[in-house]
């Protein structure tokens, strides 16, 4: 049987320039607003009332801003995260009796239960990672389409595995939930497209000796 190693090695070059691609188009902030809302942008500068940015899809566009209040939290193009606490109303004289209260959950600690908690139970990306495995093995060029589909799309609540309904009533807990889960699920399908990219790449490189 004939085997076609130069289509194959076309194939393969053309599929990891399509992977660096989308690993420059996926080198951007993320802010994410107390309201849930995410935007992809280029932060420019934080001041002590608010953030200002610039849209990724038009970052030779307008200069936005946000109040800072209104930001949970910044995910930067280098995987750190900046964290945004509201800024205390209580007075500085508080009384024994509050001093004594339990600390109350603040956005951010929620946020960062969801994110525990998606690390913990989500489950729900074994369906695309498998699929995006089996079409890849086939043709990794062909496999970029469900890869790019599926590591793009935030996961259907009933695939979240979360394992609490009381929780998922509190916007910034799902909203650290949410994110988390999609971070996996990327990770995974990607895993899997790469782990099929290095199949074919053996195979080139046997069929080519």
């Amino acid at each position: 049987m004939k085997t076609n190693t130069p289509f194959l090695k076309t194939n393969l070059l053309f599929s990891f320039l399509c992977l660096v691609l989308l690993q420059a188009v996926q080198a951007q902030d993320t802010i994410t607003k107390r309201s849930g809302e995410s935007v992809q942008a280029k932060v420019l500068e934080i001041t002590p009332g608010e953030v200002k940015y610039k849209r990724f899809d038009l970052l030779e566009g307008p200069t936005y801003s946000v109040a800072k209040a209104d930001v949970l939290l910044i995910q930067y193009e280098n995987k750190t995260t900046e964290v945004f606490e509201l800024a205390s109303s209580e007075p500085a004289d508080v009384t024994a009796s509050t001093q004594a209260a339990p600390p109350v959950a603040t956005g951010a600690n929620l946020y960062g239960q969801g994110q525990m908690d998606a690390g913990n139970y989500y489950q729900g990306y074994k369906g695309a990672s498998t699929g995006t495995l089996a079409v890849s093995l086939l043709s990794p060029l062909v496999g970029l389409i469900p890869a790019i589909a599926c590591s793009s799309t935030t996961p259907k609540d009933k695939n979240l595995d979360y394992p609490s309904h009381e929780r998922m009533q509190n916007p910034d807990y799902v909203n650290g939930y949410k994110q988390s889960s999609r971070k996996i699920k990327s990770r995974k399908v990607w895993t899997n497209w790469g782990v099929a990219l290095g199949v074919n790449i053996a195979l080139v490189y046997m069929l080519s000796q």
